[in-house]
């Protein structure tokens, strides 16, 4: 299962509290399905303001992006710039 973290409060906030998950998904899409089926909100939340490190390497929007069983993701607000 690929584990799964975030260093936000928002997320802790529509998670109960959870800072990590523990999640059997093949992509970042199904991933985030799963959270959101968990945690009513928590994926949509996820899908717009934030990005995921999958394996220390940034993704944004990347939701056909392959998980490995022993995956570690960190879910991070998006970077913007100007």
């Amino acid at each position: 299962m690929a584990r799964v973290s975030t260093i936000t409060q928002s997320v802790r906030d529509l998670a109960d509290g959870r800072d990590h998950f523990e999640v059997d998904a093949p992509t970042v899409r199904a991933l985030l399905a799963e959270l959101e089926r968990r945690h009513p909100g928590l994926g949509h939340h996820v899908r717009e303001p934030m990005a995921i490190a999958i394996d220390g390497e940034l993704h944004q929007d990347a939701w056909d992006e392959a998980l490995a069983p022993d995956a570690e993701g960190v879910l991070v607000p998006r970077i913007a710039g100007g």
